[in-house]
């Protein structure tokens, strides 16, 4: 079964969620912007904060999700959340999904870090042939984001799930493959100034 990892870089350590977290969960939520696009309701409350927690660790649990937090090493601060999700190890595929970051975090090089990253693990670690990535069809600027690794657009998904009470979500999907995992490597790289 695969596990929560720790992941460290230059800017960012994604570690396993736990219930120390909620804190700096709820303090890196409060902005609006950042739950605009995701298929839940922002928290409003510290019950609501710990309700997301506990159905993240139960999912974890359960083997399902690897739900991990994302903190920024210049500070020790809780900036968002990411997940490994949609685990089939049985077919070496893995969805990197469910990431939030406060927006002080946006454009900071944190999300590129995280996804270099969580790439590097699933493919040279976990073994993954394929990471898929998923959005709202209308979140261009999470688009551009995979886009940008870049990662393969495969298509819009028609009313694929059922998101904030009751929304209809078309989904836009994007893959990245073990053949394209050196370029997207060297592309991220040399987006941080490291390669």
């Amino acid at each position: 079964m695969w596990e929560a990892p720790t992941l460290e870089g230059m800017l960012v350590r994604l570690e396993p969620m736990t219930r120390a977290h909620e804190d700096g969960l709820w303090e890196a939520s409060r902005d609006e912007r950042t739950w605009q696009w995701l298929s839940v309701r922002q928290p409003r409350t510290r019950h609501e904060m710990r309700d997301y927690l506990d159905s993240a660790l139960a999912n974890a649990a359960a083997g399902v999700e690897l739900p991990l937090v994302t903190i920024r090493r210049e500070d020790g601060r809780v900036v968002g959340s990411t997940r490994y999700l949609a685990l089939r190890p049985e077919h070496r595929s893995v969805e990197i999904g469910w990431t939030w970051l406060h927006p002080d975090a946006w454009q900071t090089g944190i999300n590129v870090e995280a996804k270099l990253l969580m790439l590097e693990h699933a493919f040279e670690r976990m073994g993954c042939h394929r990471v898929e990535l998923k959005t709202d069809a209308r979140n261009e600027r999470s688009r551009a984001a995979m886009a940008a690794l870049p990662a393969q657009f495969e298509g819009v998904h028609r009313k694929q799930m059922i998101v904030r009470d009751g929304q209809r979500r078309d989904s836009a999907w994007y893959s990245v493959i073990d053949d394209e995992w050196p370029q997207v490597r060297a592309n991220l790289l040399r987006r941080l100034g490291r390669g």
